[in-house]
């Protein structure tokens, strides 16, 4: 089995409201997120909920998925980490992190992650984007226990860069689509949305 993990639980400080809620195509950011996300045909998506979860639930209505909230979520990024790996169900090989404000994300680009990791073998499989390494990031089981070991506000930056005999790259020929911590990030995503619509 391969799963999902959505962080969709940050404070959206720098944004000043809750940013996952905002509109991209007609609906929130991140149900655009989660949609591409279900399009890989995963075997379960789970979503962790933090700011506003009730609201950010609601966004997502009527998509299956399932839902964890972390109330530790304002102690960063691994606390969100941690609460979706201990929610996912048991036979799980493989989990695919995902940013919650990362719209662009494509299931073929999550499905490139799996077929490598597969390929390959290797437990931790990582997407370069025209030579920048980037997100989503497939981890296997065997480094869930270093995962959830994982303190403050990172995710799997220190996993990754342990050894780097055991990541594989996927190579994709474009930039990485961008995530939203600010407002001007959430306006440049909207503007480039409206290009490619």
């Amino acid at each position: 089995m391969i799963a999902a993990v959505v962080l969709a639980a940050g404070a959206s400080t720098r944004f000043g409201s809750q940013k996952l809620l905002a509109p991209v195509r007609g609906a929130p950011l991140v149900r655009r997120t989660v949609e591409q996300v279900l399009g890989a045909g995963l075997d379960e998506v789970v979503v962790v909920l933090g700011r506003e979860a009730q609201a950010v639930r609601a966004a997502l209505d009527g998509l299956p998925v399932r839902f964890v909230v972390n109330t530790d979520y304002r102690d960063g990024l691994s606390t969100s980490l941690r609460a979706g790996l201990r929610d996912l169900g048991r036979g799980v090989a493989a989990v695919i992190v995902v940013l919650g404000d990362q719209p662009g994300i494509t299931g073929s680009t999550i499905a490139s992650l799996i077929a490598e990791h597969r390929r390959s073998g290797q437990p931790v499989v990582v997407p370069v984007y025209a030579g920048t390494r980037g997100n989503p990031v497939l981890f296997g089981a065997s480094v869930f226990p270093e995962l959830e070991a994982v303190a403050g506000d990172q995710g799997g930056r220190e996993v990754i860069g342990r050894d780097p005999s055991r990541v594989a790259t996927v190579s994709l020929p474009f930039v990485m689509p961008g995530d939203v911590d600010t407002v001007e990030d959430y306006w440049a995503l909207v503007d480039d949305a409206r290009h490619t619509a």
